[in-house]
């Protein structure tokens, strides 16, 4: 089993959506300054509960992990994954373990980045491509699904892997069988990384989070 959503929380009618949240996320959200992040913070728990909602999960548990990576512990074979940027926030659960990401696919990004921290032959195949700055989104989100997907976000470093993106995505020397997802979603990217091809999303709007 594996869903995966997004929702554009731009319009998201904040003082609705944090009377829904529990205590813990409220904490999360008071931290931000302004009202973009928190709606973005509110927006991206109001869209996991509506698919876990889905599948008959009430009440979960949140505890993190070593690394940051949340899970709920009081039920076993359920994993999630959530991810925002700009005006965006996504979502994937799952029955295995996931990864997700979503990024705004800035057309001024400095490419020095893939130079510097991407595997040579990814950094090659954006600089060789039509688009740069499209390609590097891709690679990006990818490479960072995975790491989310491993548990240890940033603390994997970016060019320890390599991301081959041909007709099928897959990551070099992999022993896991583990599948890539990617998806336009309007100026955006996203990708997973599960067990699972993925191939669609759905998407709701603020007002159905509420």
């Amino acid at each position: 089993m594996i869903k995966v959503a997004c929702a554009k929380v731009d319009d998201l009618n904040l003082f609705k959506a944090y009377k829904l949240l529990p205590e813990t996320r409220k904490q999360k959200v008071n931290l931000f300054r302004f009202d973009k992040d928190k709606k973005l913070s509110a927006g991206a728990y109001l869209l996991l509960d509506k698919l876990l909602k889905e599948e008959n999960i009430t009440h979960p548990i949140f505890k993190t992990q070593e690394y940051g990576k949340s899970y709920i512990s009081n039920y076993e074979n359920i994993y999630f994954n959530l991810s925002h940027s700009d005006k965006l926030v996504a979502c994937a659960i799952s029955d295995k373990e996931i990864g997700v990401d979503i990024e705004y696919n800035d057309p001024e990004i400095d490419l020095n980045i893939a130079k510097n921290y991407f595997y040579n032959s990814e950094y090659e195949g954006i600089m060789n491509s039509k688009n740069p700055s499209d390609e590097f989104f891709k690679y990006w989100v990818l490479k960072e699904s995975y790491m989310k997907y491993t548990g240890l976000g940033f603390n994997l470093d970016l060019d320890s892997f390599e991301i081959i993106i041909k007709e099928n995505i897959k990551l070099n020397n992999d022993k896991n069988n583990l599948k890539f997802s990617l998806f336009d979603v309007y100026d955006y990217k996203l990708a997973i990384c599960s067990k699972y091809n993925v191939k669609e999303y759905v998407e709701y709007t603020p007002k159905e989070l509420l």
